[in-house]
């Protein structure tokens, strides 16, 4: 099974998993939002590439915005649209592979949301033809997201949820990405490419991009995440306001699982 199959199975058999995933991880989910909100207003025109089982795809319907997502699982896009009926959200829904957008309108879009593909994009020149098909959508100075999960995010992810993983022989090769400062390519939770955080910058040169913002979508939060989950409302939205007041400074992107990288289409 190539590459490209093996994920589409993995979310294909994943879609709850994957649309409590942000519940789970209400600190990425919460930054996130609120650097959306910065930009998104009523009637801006949205594209969701790889936007999953849709939560940002539905939260910004709520907003007002006319949305359309893309995924490569057709579960995926069969469980959004069903939620936005349900919810009343004017959804429209694609089952599209992010390097060919050939059946989307180009320059179309306010905003384009590339929040999932390069969690698995292997080949450099796919990560490449994935970015300049979101540009295509993009209208001129129309703002582009892209999502990254940080090599690093092994060593944290077995710190929280099984540190014993560090003396199986397997896992070196994943753990060695901090230890060797390089991107990792292989297979992960499902086939994946996770990127060192100084690399992120790099990769965008070479398109016609306004950088806006850098951002860690963890901040320093995310080691204590779930004990910050168990706190009240009112002292988790403090530690989120402090997070976001943070969350671009270059000597803590090393603590992310995730990158967000924003930045404008020159005109």
């Amino acid at each position: 099974m190539d590459s490209l199959e093996t994920v589409r199975r993995f979310y294909d058999e994943t879609v709850h998993d994957e649309w409590e995933r942000l519940d789970r991880h209400k600190v990425e989910y919460e930054l996130s939002k609120r650097y959306m909100n910065r930009y998104m207003k009523p009637n801006d025109k949205v594209l969701d590439v790889g936007g999953g089982p849709g939560k940002y795809s539905l939260y910004l319907s709520e907003l007002g915005c006319e949305v359309t997502l893309a995924d490569l699982s057709r579960n995926n896009v069969a469980f959004a649209l069903k939620k936005a009926e349900e919810l009343g959200f004017p959804l429209r829904g694609v089952c599209a592979d992010s390097r060919d957008l050939s059946a989307i309108e180009d320059g179309r879009y306010d905003h384009v949301l590339c929040m999932g593909p390069m969690y698995h994009l292997k080949a450099e020149q796919d990560r490449i033809g994935t970015i300049k098909e979101c540009l295509r959508k993009l209208k001129p100075n129309g703002i582009l997201f892209v999502a990254f999960v940080s090599s690093y995010s092994f060593v944290w992810d077995y710190l929280i949820r099984n540190p014993d993983l560090i003396l199986m022989d397997e896992r070196k090769a994943q753990l060695d990405c901090m230890l060797n400062d390089v991107d990792f390519t292989g297979v992960g939770f499902t086939d994946n490419f996770f990127i060192r955080p100084n690399d992120v910058l790099p990769f965008f040169e070479q398109f016609d991009l306004v950088k806006l913002h850098l951002m860690n979508c963890e901040s320093f939060l995310y080691l204590r995440e779930a004990e910050l989950l168990n706190q009240s409302p009112e002292v988790a939205a403090a530690w989120l306001d402090l997070a976001e007041q943070v969350c671009e400074r270059e000597d803590l992107l090393s603590m992310a699982e995730h990158f967000m990288y924003i930045a404008r289409k020159k005109g």
